[in-house]
């Protein structure tokens, strides 16, 4: 299994100009949401106010991946998509062209601003050479704010001793 920092440098090979990464900041929190918002709408089983949707299976499977890679990450990921699956819950449970206006609106938008941030970067998206980058994405934003903030030294230093450090900007311009 490849560690946190093996996903973190081969994720991040693809993102090393910060306005891509800007634009990750906004396009992948939109994504993941819509993704909550489409996935909950089917209910598998009830549980009193609860339902077990598709968006719970992802959530549960995605969290067990991050937790395996990193717990204090993996920890912070499982708290972000439980928030996820809440918000998608309560769109669910509104009018059918609300909740499909919400979920489709921000994928596509969430995608489009992705897809800017690579016409900077100069590089395709990471998950056209590699599924993985699809659920990686978000544990790279997370770690890329945690790295931002002077946390997580001991996973910045060896991903950056593999990709190098981000661009400057005045390298980007």
């Amino acid at each position: 299994m490849k560690t946190l920092v093996d996903h973190l440098a081969q994720y991040g090979a693809y993102h090393r100009d910060p306005r891509n990464i800007v634009t990750h900041f906004i396009g992948i929190p939109m994504i993941v949401l819509a993704v909550g918002i489409l996935l909950s709408r089917p209910t598998l089983a009830s549980f009193g106010s609860w339902s077990l949707t598709p968006v719970w299976l992802l959530i549960a499977a995605s969290a067990v991946f991050y937790l395996r890679l990193d717990l204090r990450l993996g920890l912070v990921m499982a708290l972000v998509l439980a928030f996820t699956g809440a918000a998608g819950q309560w769109f669910a449970a509104q009018a059918t062209p609300i909740w499909l206006g919400w979920g489709v609106g921000l994928f596509l938008v969430g995608w489009v601003i992705q897809f800017i941030g690579h016409y900077y970067e100069g590089k395709k998206p990471a998950f056209v050479d590699d599924l993985t980058g699809l659920i990686v994405g978000p544990l790279f934003l997370l770690a890329e704010a945690a790295f931002m903030l002077g946390l997580r030294r001991e996973v910045q230093a060896p991903v950056e001793a593999r990709i190098g450090p981000l661009q400057s900007r005045t390298a980007a311009v």
